[in-house]
């Protein structure tokens, strides 16, 4: 099973991002996303170690909800 992260890019540099989800920080390869106009706060989806996807603030909040879910019936 895959998992895709929802994390907020917070700086970049040239095709690394340093990205944040819920408090830790990481550095996320943008090289799978050259033709995408990213920016600082966009979110993507970060499957390891690369954004794989731009998502909406939205789309993030919602899989965070889901991913909390998951956790709270364990």
């Amino acid at each position: 099973m895959c998992l895709g992260i929802p994390m907020q890019i917070c700086e970049i540099n040239g095709f690394v991002a340093s990205c944040e989800a819920k408090g830790v920080f990481r550095d996320v390869s943008l090289f799978m996303m050259q033709d995408e106009n990213l920016k600082v706060d966009d979110f993507v989806v970060v499957h390891v170690g690369y954004a794989i996807q731009k998502i909406t603030s939205q789309e993030a909040q919602t899989a965070w909800e889901l991913y909390d879910q998951m956790i709270a019936a364990d």
